[in-house]
């Protein structure tokens, strides 16, 4: 059974340890067909990179989606977690046997993120600037408190 490679093992051809050591060359990528590295023969979305970071009132995500226009991005969230999920597409201008050197990620990508504390769903905000997501996500505020009026029939 083959092992599922991190969207770094997949960007860079890099081969794990344990790959290795059982007879892959880690010389350079992993070869299915061809001269074609196994990252373009694979069905399975990439992971995103991201930075998750805390304020004092909010939880903020940074990722790079850059190559994706931001209204093709399907960003997710629920009090407890946030998924980002994208495609680039390349346009095929340029035959697969006249590239030099290829590092490029093409395909699907997606990521879930847990978080550690629940979010305001309602107000988060999401902005994309120059291939830069920023997700802001208001923490709830647990000791918020309101005064209900009893009202009578």
């Amino acid at each position: 059974m083959k092992n599922k490679r991190s969207f770094f093992e997949k960007l860079t051809g890099a081969v794990r340890l344990d790959e290795e050591e059982s007879g892959n060359d880690s010389s350079g990528p992993v070869t299915t067909h061809g001269n074609k590295p196994d990252i373009f023969e694979e069905t399975e979305d990439a992971q995103l990179t991201v930075d998750v970071y805390n304020t004092p009132s909010e939880i903020v995500i940074k990722t790079m989606v850059a190559g994706v226009k931001p209204d093709e991005l399907d960003v997710s969230i629920t009090r407890d977690s946030v998924t980002i999920r994208g495609e680039r597409e390349e346009e095929r201008t340029v035959s697969s046997d006249d590239y030099i050197h290829q590092e490029l990620y093409w395909g699907s990508f997606s990521r879930t993120i847990n978080l550690p504390e629940e979010i305001s769903v309602d107000d988060a905000e999401a902005a994309e600037k120059y291939g830069m997501l920023i997700l802001r996500l208001p923490k709830l505020d647990k000791n918020r408190e309101t005064k209900l009026k009893v009202r009578g029939n």
